[in-house]
């Protein structure tokens, strides 16, 4: 279990807070040895000269004041005399020992001494002096009565929480531009580019690395443009000798049509390659986004055509809640997984939909009854110009899964792979409700 804070604003907060601990933590040890310490000593003093008063003789038993000036003494000093009997039933009973005062009363009084302070409805001290064992003398504490910590305890509170709300904020204001850089930060990972973020936020440190950050985006949105320029230009230049090749094996003659058929071929495979590089690069960026149920892509798709030559299962989760989505760039996806189950597998294809509530998440499965994959290679399947070439064939440019994953990854999905436990290819691609 980890117990300090990993984000930078947590342990601001915390540093801050041990801080004020550590601060209040000295604040009271030095009240209590340079205030409350020298005045228990003040206040232990007096109560012994008052005693010795009483006991003006160390060697009394008894003492020596006569009944009247007793009287007057208790009148005047409120210092009370009593037998062990007589103190417990005034309330020694419930008073509390206390050796700090006992060994400071001692020293005053020259022999050992008892305190015992009672904290009912008044302050008092309770001594046994050394001169008469038998006797407890009750000195009341008036000043500790009338005495109110509540200022000083609602004093300490204000000043910690004060202290924490201002590193709280301080600590968010700081945090506010690494919050931002962080989601700028993520989008140019998914290929988007958004507006240069404000560098005259944060501290110096901050505002550098925004600058740096800027200047970086600037740098890979140019780099994106410049390849897409240039794959526009290559397939474009490829695509002119392309029709030229195809226009010139029309015109060869009936017994060469086997030939012109291979050429033929050829060529459609090489505009198809030229596509998927185009799509690849481009991944439907520029569509917006919409309010789309996964079910009403599937049955779109299974009910085209070219895909009634074979079997195709759906199990669709009713009801399946709606998500957002770019619609033609998530029918690419679903139509290449549907062709690669098609193309590597000779059995019916599966496609269900289902929802994750724990997890805020709907999933949308392929399954085929193909070969599957080799375990050490699902890894490198979502890389550009990777292929399954050992179990699936070799046919294809290599960017079917590199493109689904594209897409899947701006809409802020997931996509995995696993082989079913009865043979064949499961893909899961998950989408986020938010």
């Amino acid at each position: 279990m980890r117990l300090l804070p990993r984000s930078a604003f947590g342990q601001t907060v915390f540093l801050i807070g041990f801080l004020l601990l550590i601060n209040q933590l000295m604040s009271y040890l030095s009240v209590a040895f340079y205030v409350i310490k020298p005045s228990t000593q003040q206040i232990n003093h007096l109560i012994a000269k008052q005693i010795k008063v009483v006991f003006i003789d160390s060697n009394q038993t008894e003492p020596l004041l006569s009944s009247e000036l007793t009287e007057r003494f208790q009148h005047v000093t409120g210092i009370e005399v009593y037998s062990e009997a007589q103190a417990l039933q005034k309330g020694l009973a419930q008073a509390i020992y206390y050796k700090y005062f006992s060994d400071l009363m001692s020293r005053e009084l020259g022999g050992a001494a008892e305190v015992r302070v009672a904290q009912g409805d008044s302050y008092a001290f309770w001594v046994q002096p050394p001169q008469a064992p038998n006797y407890w003398i009750k000195v009341p504490l008036t000043g500790l009565d009338e005495t109110d910590f509540s200022p000083l305890t609602f004093y300490l509170l204000i000043i910690g929480v004060l202290s924490v709300v201002g590193g709280w904020l301080f600590a968010r204001q700081l945090n506010r531009p690494l919050k931002s850089l962080q989601q700028a930060a993520l989008q140019v990972g998914r290929g988007d580019f958004p507006p240069p973020l404000a560098e005259n936020k944060g501290s110096t440190e901050v505002i550098a690395v925004t600058k740096a950050f800027n200047y970086m985006a600037r740098g890979i949105q140019q780099l994106e443009q410049d390849r897409a320029l240039l794959m526009a230009g290559v397939s474009h230049d490829l695509r002119t000798p392309l029709t030229r090749i195809r226009l010139a094996s029309e015109m060869m003659q009936e017994p060469d049509n086997w030939i012109r058929d291979g050429i033929v071929s050829d060529i459609e495979d090489m505009n198809a390659i030229i596509d998927q590089f185009i799509d690849y690069l481009r991944h439907h960026k520029e569509e917006p986004g919409q309010k789309e149920s996964l079910n009403t892509l599937v049955h779109e798709l299974v009910q085209a055509e070219h895909l009634q030559q074979r079997s195709i299962t759906t199990e669709l989760m009713d009801d399946l809640p709606k998500v957002t989505l770019r619609r033609v760039a998530m029918k690419r996806v679903l139509n290449n997984l549907l062709e690669n189950g098609l193309r590597y597998s000779d059995g019916d294809i599966t496609i269900s939909t289902g929802f994750e509530r724990n997890r805020k998440r709907v999933y949308l499965q392929v399954r085929d009854h193909g070969p599957g994959i080799p375990e050490e290679q699902m890894k490198a399947m979502f890389e550009p110009f990777t292929q399954g070439d050992v179990a699936r064939g070799s046919g294809g440019s290599g960017l079917g899964l590199a493109i689904i994953k594209k897409i899947v990854d701006m809409h802020h999905g997931d996509i995995t792979l696993h082989n079913h436990a009865f043979g064949g290819l499961v893909v899961t691609v998950y989408l986020p409700l938010r």
